[in-house]
């Protein structure tokens, strides 16, 4: 079994408020979810920032490396207006 985590990292600069973060984020968790992963927002109190942290457990790392390739095209496909980072690691 392989155990993954990963963190994702929006510069939102066109967010104004918490709320205008929060949509963002909802949006972006909700699309995850169809992952079948674990998603949790872990984002500061800076408006223009967020963080979302993910975690999954798989058979082998083969099955975690596209999971990961997923994620990243969704990010690309329906977040790309936003600066985005991914930070991955296989455990």
């Amino acid at each position: 079994m392989v155990l993954s985590h990963a963190v994702i990292r929006l510069e939102l600069p066109e967010a104004h408020s918490l709320k205008g973060r929060r949509r963002v984020v909802h949006s972006l968790k909700e699309r995850l979810k169809t992952f079948n992963i674990s998603v949790l927002d872990i984002s500061g109190s800076y408006v223009r920032e967020a963080e979302i942290a993910l975690a999954w457990l798989v058979h082998d790392t083969r099955q975690s490396a596209q999971i990961r390739q997923s994620v990243e095209r969704l990010l690309d496909r329906h977040f790309g207006e936003y600066p985005w980072e991914l930070e991955y690691e296989e455990i």
